[in-house]
Parts: structure tokens; sequence; C-alpha cells
């Protein structure tokens, strides 16, 4: 590939991965982001094998299990009977079949591992206060052959820009053009809680999902075991999207007053609750315009129920500078990093929805079908359920 900086529209996960990935390859970036100080929002993310392999590609391997809390098992419970319904095994079977173990961290924490790698590698510039709004390609093969245009009026040059800008993507609103976010209906309210709040019985290490009619239960430690992440979902048929809004708790509480006693008293100890209403969209395949490309949520955005969108976002960042540094043009190199992701994050997109409809939320007789289905499979089955996604790093 010919000598370049490559632009980066997004400072959050999926962009200094990115910036990582290409800088492991030799290849300078320019990170702009729309914020005025770099950062994350939220709480906990959950981290498949998938996301440690990443790590250790973009060389903050020994930073990202520092900061991880290794749980033991994924819990799948009936938050109706309050009981049970079945649990993946997290151990040794687990990561050796994988190559890498499971875990949840804080996503703030991951964010600064990140940066912290970004501000210390000199072929890496960051810029905040740089939203783009659009971009402009001379057409030709050249060290400079995408302009990048910012909400303040300047304008960046570049070899290729990556929209790495979520959810709201201006890049894809030009590139893909195809409107605003489809609305799910579900709207999740996120809480942190000291872990001597959490009640004692409830202490697990374990990502416990408690699935009940249209709702959902999800709770971990996090932070040295210091706090527990409480994420709630209900399907309210929410109309439009909200990020981050401030909530009180007897509006949390009223999508849950239909499960078990042990369900709720979880949401009681929550505090400071914020609410989200979920969006993705249609897995497409027009990433690419010339010496522009989309990446993570900007390409692929999904709903939460696979716990895979930083994954997915990371995995890109090393495909992509990959891609880049085995081929001879930048446009080959994007439409080869295309070929490779597209299918499989259409598949994790999709899958996350129908893990919404058919394990989180289902009542009824399709309720008693999942926990019939779920509680019958050993864990050598389980294991083979996951080989698609753990199994490999989506790089290859």
């Amino acid at each position: 590939m010919a000598a370049g900086k490559i632009l980066i529209a997004g400072g959050g996960i999926g962009g200094l991965a990115t910036a990582l990935a290409l800088a492991q390859k030799g290849i300078a970036s320019l990170v702009l982001e729309k914020a005025s100080q770099l950062g994350e929002i939220g709480a906990g993310i959950q981290l498949g094998p998938n996301a440690f392999h990443c790590f250790d590609r973009l060389g903050v391997g020994e930073a990202a299990r520092g900061m991880a809390v290794y749980i033991d098992h994924l819990r799948l419970m009936d938050a109706m009977a309050d009981g049970e319904i079945c649990h993946i095994d997290l151990g040794e079977a687990f990561r050796a079949r994988y190559g890498n173990p499971y875990a949840v961290v804080h996503r703030g924490d991951l964010h600064g591992v990140l940066l912290k790698a970004c501000r210390e590698h000199p072929s890496i510039e960051l810029e905040v206060s740089s939203e783009v709004t659009g971009y402009l390609q001379d057409g030709q093969v050249s060290n400079e052959a995408v302009t990048a245009i910012l909400a303040d009026g300047r304008r960046m040059r570049g070899a290729a820009l990556i929209g790495a800008d979520g959810l709201w993507s201006n890049v894809r609103r030009q590139l893909v053009g195809d409107g605003a976010p489809r609305v799910s209906g579900h709207t999740t309210y996120r809480s942190v809680i000291p872990t001597e709040q959490m009640p004692e019985d409830l202490r697990w290490n374990a990502a416990t999902l408690w699935a009940g009619p249209k709702c959902h239960i999800v709770h971990y430690p996090l932070s040295g075991w210091k706090v527990f992440n409480l994420v709630v979902t209900y399907h309210n048929d929410a109309p439009e999207p909200v990020a981050g809004k401030p909530v009180g708790v007897e509006e949390v509480r009223r999508g849950f007053a239909h499960v078990c006693e042990r369900a709720q008293t979880i949401i009681r100890h929550g505090i400071d609750w914020k609410m989200w209403v979920l969006c993705d969209r249609d897995p497409v395949d027009k990433w690419i315009d010339g010496n522009v490309a989309l990446l993570g949520d900007a390409a692929h955005p999904m709903l939460q129920y696979m716990a895979q969108g930083a994954c997915m976002a990371m995995e890109d960042g090393v495909c992509l500078a990959d891609a880049l540094a085995t081929h001879d043009t930048i446009a080959a190199g994007l439409e080869n990093y295309r070929a490779r992701r597209v299918l499989r994050t259409a598949r994790v997109q999709l899958t996350s929805r129908a893990m919404g409809d058919h394990v989180y939320h289902p009542a009824g007789p399709h309720a008693a079908l999942r926990n019939a289905i779920m509680s019958a499979k050993s864990q050598a089955e389980w294991y083979a359920t996951l080989d698609w996604i753990y199994g490999g790093n989506g790089l290859e």
C-alpha cells in the first residue's frame, strides 16, 4: 500500500482499535473525535475470546487482561419460575478450546487502555472537537485522495477515511444514505451499584441473564468486584431513539412487575438509572466508496443480545489494517476488508435480533420451548454452538 495517513472519524472503541491496528502495520493515522474530550459513556461490557485475540493483535493484551473480571459461567435464569435454565462453563475447557478467556470489563476502562496505547504511539494523532460531517474524493490514487469535511469548516486530507462514527454515522449517511436507524421498541436501563448493595445470594461470578416475557435482567461483577453492573430491558414499543436519559426507579420497575420477587429485588437496588432505546439496522454490503470505508456500528449496528458490538468493531479494525498492509492499493485493501467482514457481522446482527425474540423475551409455550431446548444441551454441545463466533477471530 502506498504511504499516506489514514483519517478515522470517531474516537470510540472501534476508532481507537483501528488506529492501533494500523500502527502495528506501520501505517499512520489521525483520529477525529467530535466530542470535546475522549472517553466512553456506559458501564460494563462482555468480552468473548475473540476480543482477546484482538487485544493481542493490537499490542494491549497484557493491559486488557489486567483490568478484566474473569467470570465462571454464562448463566440463564427463568425470571418467572426463579430457577436456572442452563449455564455455560467458562473454565479450563472453554479457554483451551478457544485459546482465550471470557471476561467482563467496564467500558470506560477498556477505552482507557486503548486510548493510552494510542497516545503513546508516534504514528497516531488524536484530535477532539473535530466532527466529520462528510467527505470529498479526488478520484485518483494518491497519498491524499480523501478530504474529510469537519463541522467547524476545516478540511483534513488523507489517503483514506474510515467512518467509525457510530450508529448515527455522518460518513454512513453520505456513503449508504439509508436514513435513520431501526428503532427496536426495546428500552434498556443501566445502573452500577456497590457490590455490598447487591443481594448476597446473587453475588455470582457469572454473567447472569434473567429472561422473562418481554423483559430481561443482566448482572455481573465489575472493576475487581467493587461494583455490579445492572442492565435491564423491556419491550415497551418505544417510538424513537433515546440515549443516556436519567430516569427514576419507578419507571424501570414498571416493566418487571410480572417477574419473580428475587428478580425484582435486583432492580430495587439500582441507583442513578439511565435509559437507552435500542436501535440497529438491517445488514448492508455497501461499506466502501472509493477510499472511504465504514467500520463498527457505522457499518453494522446491532442489538446487545450477543454482547458482540465492541468485539466486532475491534475485529473490523484488525482486519482492515491487515487488508491495507497486504494490498497494493487502498481501494483493493478496503474491498478485501469488506468482503472478509460482511457475512460475519451480518450473522451477528441477525442472530442478536433472533436471540431477543427467542431467548431473552418469549412467554408461555414459546418460553417453555426455549427452556426445554436450552436445558437439554451438554457443555460440549454448547461449545459446538459457539464455535462460529468464538472459534475464530473473523480475521483470516
